[in-house]
């Protein structure tokens, strides 16, 4: 059943793909030629806002650029994903002249060249002037072009931040030569390729050597990800492919999860603040996109800190979540929790006192902060009788 609505919604997410895109052309001095373009906008697009998308080129634009733009919708759907700015680029007859390569060096030469500047100096500069894309840019091809986009990675200042190269048919260099290259990288790079147990046998065998060679680089800034399927074609294994790179690039992306929580959050070394504040600094500097901490992920983490039993922790996050949403209860509640746990009763009483002028938030019940409120006021009563005993 629930495979079904998956699908069910998948499809729905998929119809109004067409009436969203937008054909364009564009003429190419590079090419002399005019080429058409295929371009999908986030659905909340404005061009007077300054929020920044990244921006997904789609080699192979014909047939890949539908499947993928479903793909994006239903991951921004999830939250799994930010909405990112899609451009397929139409090659139709075009396409062995625009990914025509060197036997020996497997890199373009003649009207692969051509095609390859044609993206970096022309198509580039005209898609940042015209949309408000960000700094963080993914390339996705498949078999020619597949191999095709691993040539901006073999430019001094690489054109991407991310490849997808979906069954690539690997040749000279680039084939032999694709691990040492991804060894000197110093700014953080995403590389994902697929292939499958029903492949075509020259494409696959080259793309599993390939993978033996970068599964062995040792490099910080790389970040790669290799998927081999099971009965799936040089075709059918596409979408499986499409689905899986996106997940695996975007994952930092994604709310906080479960197996993060356990894995990174619970054993940080540090106060659980700065994981936070790391974390979404670290989404702004990859993506170029300013990602709020939701109220859910706060909560999330409070339960580790209370896991870890960690109070400075709580107060931290308490002071963060205060700062970033002053209107909100949420950061008031967690220092009056703090103070309430460290014996600091009448300051808890008037923080919880405060917090309850300030806006709600989904999951604190205010009937439960007016019952520790009167729960306070008795221990307040209770400890003055006592002083008052004392004194007499």
């Amino acid at each position: 059943m629930r495979n079904a609505t998956l699908l069910l919604l998948a499809y729905l997410l998929c119809m109004p793909i067409f009436a969203q895109t937008s054909y364009h052309e564009i003429n190419s001095s590079k090419l002399n030629a005019v080429r058409k373009l295929k371009i999908k906008l986030p659905k909340d697009y404005n061009p007077s806002s300054e929020i920044k998308y990244p921006l997904i080129i789609v080699f192979d634009g014909d047939y890949l650029f539908e499947p993928i733009a479903g793909q994006v919708d239903f991951q921004t759907y999830f939250d799994d994903m930010p909405s990112a700015i899609i451009v397929g680029v139409v090659q139709g007859n075009e396409r062995r002249y625009d990914g025509y390569c060197d036997e020996v060096t497997g890199l373009p030469k003649e009207s692969g060249l051509r095609f390859h500047d044609f993206i970096a100096e022309e198509l580039i500069p005209y898609l940042d002037n015209r949309y408000n894309t960000s700094k963080f840019r993914v390339a996705v091809g498949h078999d020619l072009m597949g191999n095709f986009i691993n040539s901006y990675l073999f430019k001094e200042d690489p054109l991407f931040n991310a490849y997808v190269c979906i069954s690539p048919d690997l040749s000279g260099t680039v084939r032999d030569y694709l691990g040492k290259r991804l060894e000197f990288f110093k700014d953080d790079i995403f590389y994902y390729m697929a292939t499958s147990d029903k492949d075509l046998p020259y494409i696959r065998n080259a793309v599993l050597n390939a993978n033996a060679q970068i599964a062995q680089v040792n490099n910080q800034y790389l970040t790669y990800y290799f998927d081999d399927f099971e009965n799936d074609n040089h075709y059918t294994l596409v979408n499986s492919a499409i689905a899986r790179s996106f997940d695996k690039i975007f994952e930092l992306y994604k709310p906080l999860r479960e197996k993060e929580l356990e894995e990174k959050v619970l054993p940080y070394e540090g106060t659980l603040d700065k994981y936070l504040v790391d974390r979404y600094d670290r989404i702004e500097e990859l993506f170029g996109i300013k990602k709020p901490i939701t109220e859910e992920e706060f909560e999330k983490v409070v339960k580790v800190a209370e896991l870890r039993n960690d109070l400075e922790s709580l107060e931290k996050i308490g002071r963060l979540a205060k700062k970033l949403n002053p209107e909100s209860l949420l950061g008031t509640y967690y220092l009056a929790q703090h103070s309430e746990k460290i014996g600091k009763n009448k300051k808890a009483k008037k923080l919880y006192e405060s917090a309850l002028t300030l806006n709600d938030v989904s999951h604190i019940d205010r009937d439960f902060i007016f019952s520790k409120i009167d729960e306070l006021t008795v221990v307040d009563t209770d400890e003055q009788e006592e002083d008052d005993n004392e004194e007499n």
